[in-house]
């Protein structure tokens, strides 16, 4: 399979390094100094029982890779905030009836996905990887190395989708192809409401009251609308024991990508497109947010001073909407 992973972050590198080792022909968009990297040395992928770099074709431009780009399969693995420009170029170069996979958290990359290209395939994203310094990434779970379940949105399976499930399947992950892959995405959406607790408090809060109070909201906001989405005893049912966490030299994965974007210092955050979806569906449907809109505001706010993760308690969230802490 021909496959362009348009992104060679923490999801995009990790699934470029597996499907390049498991024979497939694989070309990264990638950028600064980690496409600076990558061209040095190679994109090196850590996982608890090896590090290994892997020379692939990249570029900061589409335009630019070495190889015939014409019938190849595109990975959209960047954040969400940045899916509109990443589309436009893919449209622009490729053309629309280039098979678009959004690999990626959050439900909105597939809707303009489809303003764009005829054939768009959603994935929920369930892989504890991490990229956190240039020309490297890495892969916590071992031997799975994630769940990628796969299907044509708004719904159905083809060829493409089997092809792709066949694909990741064989490089370490765990892949079926779903004719119901949103009702599987927007169950990932409910938990990534986490991802921002886990940035601005610390990785356990996401555990704690705050997070089942958001993840009140998330379920409420999604039942007005009339969207449906896998229950937590379905999600549960098919992680299993799948994904089996392992420390890399010695150090457990720290915070998820919200928390990484706030590490790193990029700027910018997918937070509007994780919790800003569930105060969306809210606004438009009646159903009160305050925390997940608080969550989105603050940090939206963090991430545009470059201020690191952590620094808040649960506590202080629930305070600041006149809320007890229990």
């Amino acid at each position: 399979m021909r496959v362009i992973v348009y992104g060679a972050g923490a999801i995009g590198g990790v699934v470029a390094c597996r499907l390049s080792e498991s024979g497939h022909d694989v070309s990264v968009v990638a950028r600064g100094a980690h496409l600076d990297a990558i061209r040095s040395s190679g994109l090196i992928l850590q996982t608890p029982d090896s590090s290994t770099s892997y020379r692939l074709d990249a570029a900061e431009d589409l335009a630019d890779l070495d190889h015939d780009a014409g019938d190849a399969v595109v990975m959209v693995a960047v954040k969400s905030q940045d899916t509109i420009t990443v589309l436009e170029r893919v449209r622009s170069v490729l053309g629309p009836t280039t098979p678009v996979v959004c690999l990626q958290n959050g439900v909105d990359n597939e809707r303009q996905a489809l303003r764009r290209f005829e054939r768009v395939y959603g994935v929920p994203v369930m892989c504890p990887a991490s990229h956190l310094e240039p020309g490297v990434v890495q892969a916590n779970s071992t031997p799975i190395t994630g769940i990628f379940d796969i299907g044509r949105v708004p719904h159905g399976v083809d060829d493409v989708a089997e092809s792709i499930a066949a694909a990741l399947s064989a490089s370490t992950f765990e892949s079926v192809a779903r004719p119901d892959i949103m009702r599987w995405k927007y169950s990932k959406l409910l938990l990534n409401l986490g991802n921002a607790i886990e940035a601005l408090c610390e990785p356990d809060a996401r555990f704690g009251p705050l997070m089942s109070a958001v993840l009140d909201e998330g379920e409420a906001a999604l039942r007005a609308a009339g969207i449906d989405f896998a229950s937590a005893e379905e999600d549960e049912a098919r992680r299993g024991t799948l994904l089996r966490m392992r420390r890399i030299d010695g150090q457990r994965r720290t915070g998820g990508s919200t928390w990484q974007s706030l590490q790193r210092g990029t700027g910018s955050i997918e937070t509007d497109y994780l919790n800003g979806e569930i105060v969306l569906l809210g606004r438009q449907h009646g159903v009160p947010t305050p925390l997940n809109a608080l969550l989105q505001d603050l940090a939206a706010d963090a991430a545009v001073h470059r201020r690191p993760p952590g620094g808040l308690t649960e506590a202080d969230l629930f305070e600041r909407i006149g809320r007890t802490y229990a």
